[in-house]
């Protein structure tokens, strides 16, 4: 946050009404951003915010209503509009080409010529200045395939700046980050804002709303709820304006009844896609009625120890049980066959096939087994009904059964996984950072509905880059430092310290 006189309005939205057939995404939203804040867009998933944002930025034409910039009414057609008014935007899945170089990226679409000949030197000199104009240090000749998540992001926000952008849209910046990356961020919005650049940021997370944001509008269902000063709420006040309801930040669980061990992992051995081993002897248990939380630094091992569990990569030696049977070296669906069901990491690359509707990604699976299918045929009148259900009991939306996944928010899609793995019955639930990307009421939901499993008698894995949630979810928590399970403790009084010392490799003793 900055000090800024914010006395000239840099973006007006008035009377933003979007309306796809017969869904109203945006019912006559108002929006007023002044040059030189940032202003944060808050609420649930698919209450409309991305589709606000893609109005203002040229991707949809507003049903309805008005765009102003800088007091001059536009109409957004296209994205070269909007770019050409100085609006530039970094969306959630970044539109980067990973063959190509970090400065080609930044100049594709306005590249340097000389004498007719593409201008490398001054195209990255001209970038170079830029960089380090806002503190956005890049190397211009590295591959985009060969930079982290975080050094991405930074490559598409000095796209905008090459393309003269003023006002900057953030979608979901922080979904994909570490939570060193995510401090990063922060002072790069800092230093844009304190060169006078105007930052529109759509986030779940509170927290960073009230370390980033001057003002946040909230929008619920569609409708605009409330514009605030940051600075004059809490974040219990935003959640609650955001959902429309008192939201608890704690899980609300009874103290864990373990039965039979139902997941035994002795000296598990994996490599990572570099022949490099990343699992180095591990070994855990998971028994009937608990949540085993697993803690770490992100790139410890967890992706590799998920992908040999759910048989998507072979492990080199050791033993995975579940119920007393060995499952290593089976292929994902005879671990399925083993009542093991999983939340994945990737919710778009392992989890949905967006191409499908929401029906048919509930029940794909299962598509083969009665009721859903008879004789070889798919049985869709009984697939539709199953599939309106779970979209009623896990509040998906919009709450049609006959959606296109892709077309969803990504706290949506999550929800059809969630529903899915979960209706499967499982005896072992592994969930890989099951709320990321989820707002706070969702958030809320997910972790009840992991209790529930924990209350039925399952057991179940989770495994989370967010310490607060392991801690708050969890009944034991186990560490994860360099392929192995460092320690343990209870998560019932856990101290976030000593978790964090042995998270860096540090003695817990």
């Amino acid at each position: 946050m900055n000090n800024y006189d914010f006395d000239q309005i840099a973006v007006e939205m008035k009377g933003i009404t979007q309306k796809f057939g017969s869904l109203v995404a945006n019912d006559n939203i108002d929006l007023t951003v002044h040059k030189g804040e940032v202003h944060a867009l808050l609420g649930e998933n698919g209450a409309g915010k991305t589709t606000l944002v893609n109005s203002l930025y040229g991707l949809y034409h507003p049903t309805s209503g008005d765009i102003f910039i800088n007091g001059e009414k536009v109409v957004m057609d296209t994205p070269n509009v909007a770019i050409g008014h100085g609006i530039g935007m970094v969306h959630q899945h970044f539109m980067l080409i990973k063959p190509f170089t970090v400065v080609e990226n930044i100049i594709l679409g306005k590249e340097t010529h000389k004498h007719g000949v593409l201008d490398m030197e001054r195209a990255t000199k001209e970038v170079m200045e830029l960089s380090e104009r806002y503190g956005l240090t890049i190397d211009p000749t590295a591959c985009i395939q060969d930079i982290t998540v975080g050094m991405q992001q930074r490559v598409e926000i000095l796209k905008t700046l090459y393309r003269g952008a003023d006002i900057l849209i953030l979608d979901e910046p922080t979904a994909v980050l570490t939570p060193q990356e995510i401090l990063d961020l922060i002072k790069i919005i800092n230093n844009l804002t304190d060169q006078g650049k105007t930052i529109i940021i759509i986030t779940h997370k509170l927290k960073e709303i009230k370390d980033v944001a001057d003002f946040c509008t909230i929008i619920r269902r569609g409708k605009k709820i409330d514009t605030v000063k940051v600075a004059d709420v809490s974040e219990s006040d935003l959640a609650s304006m955001m959902v429309g309801r008192e939201v608890s930040f704690k899980v609300d669980k009874e103290e864990s009844e373990p039965g039979d061990i139902v997941l035994e992992v002795n000296d598990l051995h994996v490599k990572d896609n570099r022949d490099i081993p990343a699992v180095e002897g591990l070994s855990l248990k998971v028994r009937r009625g608990e949540i085993l939380g697993i803690a770490g630094v992100d790139g410890n091992g967890q992706n590799e120890l998920v992908d040999a569990l759910t048989g998507i990569r072979k492990a080199e030696s050791g033993e995975v049980l579940v119920n007393g049977n060995n499952i290593l070296g089976l292929n994902p669906r005879g671990i399925l066959d083993h009542k093991v069901s999983t939340i994945p990491q990737d919710r778009q690359k392992r989890g949905l096939v967006l191409e499908y509707s929401i029906a048919e990604n509930i029940i794909i699976e299962n598509y083969k087994k009665a009721p859903f299918s008879r004789k070889g045929w798919l049985n869709f009148p009984a697939i539709r009904e199953y599939a309106r259900k779970l979209v009623k009991e896990f509040d998906v939306r919009p709450d049609d059964e006959n959606y296109i996944s892709g077309s969803l928010s990504g706290g949506n899609q999550q929800k059809v996984i969630i529903a899915r793995e979960i209706s499967n019955n499982p005896d072992l639930l592994i969930a890989v950072q099951p709320t990321r990307g989820l707002d706070v009421g969702a958030i809320e939901y997910v972790h009840k509905a992991l209790v529930a499993q924990r209350d039925k008698g399952k057991a179940v894995l989770l495994i989370s880059l967010e310490l607060d949630e392991v801690i708050n979810v969890s009944d034991r928590i186990g560490v994860i430092y360099e392929g192995k399970i460092v320690g343990e403790v209870k998560a019932e009084g856990a101290d976030e310290n000593e978790i964090g010392l042995m998270m860096a490799g540090g003695s817990n003793s």
